[in-house]
């Protein structure tokens, strides 16, 4: 006697990737949110039943796309200082004279906690209907403990409302306010003795980041808020190495975070320093495309160091407003030196090591989250070629369909257990 599952995908080209070598002609059983059986179609048809039938013929199945950097909630929009950056102006020049961050953190200062939900529901739409099924999403455009707490209460909401898994980082050492620039210790005091504990108090992140650079916060204040973080249970990631070799690698290291993001500066030092740790680099190569910087983080250094990268969107107001985690991979491949396997495997399991979460999803194996991308290719290298145009034929977050191409699901409202494929 059969065994009735939710959800069968059949006969699919290629399954992509998994804990063991890519499987041509297979099925995957789903019940229960989670991937129950992978085998050949012939076997599995013998052992399940369907509620629902994905056929998979002449199709790739890949796992849903982790993006595990992004700052997606803010206040208002920086379109302005594009045409800037077109024209020939610099960013840092930019976020000198009072744009960039800054700017952002006064937007984001007067908008409600409503106003900053309803901004980001469409960017969460689109980037669930483009395969992201689980979302980092950060703070750091209030830089006072009320606005701080504002954006996290919005991230939360949305978590609330959405099918994917959306995970919070608490970054109020995202930039130095313009009220503190005259005292910067001052500000660093209040990140550590007022906001940390009070975000931790509610249960509103579960990792703190902080950027390491040159003139927002040096390795001293990053260690001391990193180290603050850690005392309250949050678990510590470093935006480092972006605009110079600013020691970011290094202050991961020190503390243990699980990442170091950007990395376009890093130094063989900083390298061996991530290694030593187990810390996941993360590249956003999205950023260094959007601000038409020349120098692309080394992956093929840190690759042959022994280091699983991951790589993500950067999904934000001012630097990257690409949202499509496909769009990142082609971008590495073209640029990063990535391989069209590489670039999927680093949005997706090495998305999930960048926010501890291998064990959960990132690869197709039995037991894991069913977050899963059926594309209308065969292969993983035509899914690259066409990053640009390619739009999954059917998304699912943990066996529920989010996205049908035949019927555009993208509104949350649509997403009914009976909705036909």
């Amino acid at each position: 006697m059969k065994t009735s599952v939710d959800l069968m995908i059949e006969n699919v080209e290629r399954l992509f990737p998994g804990h063991k070598e890519v499987c041509k002609g297979a099925s995957v059983a789903v019940d229960g949110g989670r991937i129950q059986a992978i085998g050949p179609a012939q076997k599995i048809a013998g052992l399940f039943d369907g509620t629902r039938t994905l056929d998979g013929r002449g199709k790739l199945l890949t796992a849903g796309f982790v993006d595990s950097h992004t700052h997606l909630v803010f206040g208002g929009e920086r379109s302005g200082e594009f045409v800037l950056r077109c024209a020939g102006g610099d960013y840092e020049q930019i976020a000198s004279e009072g744009g960039g961050i800054r700017a952002s953190v006064r937007m984001t200062r007067a908008a409600t906690l409503q106003q900053l939900v309803d901004s980001a529901r469409p960017r969460l739409q689109r980037m669930m209907a483009a395969g992201s099924t689980t979302i980092e999403i950060k703070s750091g455009y209030g830089l006072d403990l009320e606005s701080e707490l504002k954006m996290l209460r919005a991230i939360r909401q949305l978590s609330e409302e959405f099918p994917i898994e959306i995970v919070s980082t608490f970054m109020g050492a995202h930039e130095i306010p313009d009220e503190w620039r005259h005292d910067r210790a001052e500000y660093v005091r209040i990140i550590c003795e007022q906001m940390i504990p009070q975000v931790a108090r509610e249960g509103l992140a579960e990792f703190c980041d902080v950027f390491c650079e040159r003139g927002v916060f040096d390795s001293q204040e990053s260690i001391q808020i990193l180290q603050a973080g850690q005392e309250h249970g949050l678990k510590p990631k470093v935006h480092a190495d972006e605009l110079a070799a600013s020691g970011g690698s290094q202050v991961a290291a020190q503390v243990g975070a699980v990442s170091a993001d950007h990395l376009m500066e890093v130094t063989a030092e900083g390298i061996e320093a991530l290694k030593g740790a187990g810390v996941v680099p993360t590249l956003l190569p999205g950023t260094t495309f959007y601000l038409r910087k020349s120098g692309y983080a080394p992956a093929r250094s840190l690759i042959d160091a022994g280091l699983e990268i991951a790589i993500a969107t950067d999904r934000n107001p001012g630097s990257c407003t690409i949202e499509s985690m496909l769009f990142i991979a082609g971008l590495s491949v073209m640029h990063l030196g990535l391989t069209p396997s590489e670039a999927i495997v680093a949005a997706t399991r090495g998305g999930a090591r960048a926010l501890g979460r291998e064990a959960q999803c990132g690869t197709i194996e039995e037991g894991k989250r069913a977050d899963l991308i059926l594309w209308d290719v065969p292969d993983e290298d035509v899914l690259i070629h066409e990053f640009a145009n390619q739009v999954p034929h059917v998304v699912c977050a943990a066996g529920r369909i989010v996205f049908d191409s035949h019927t555009a699901i993208t509104d949350r409202s649509d997403l009914t257990s009976d909705q036909g494929v």
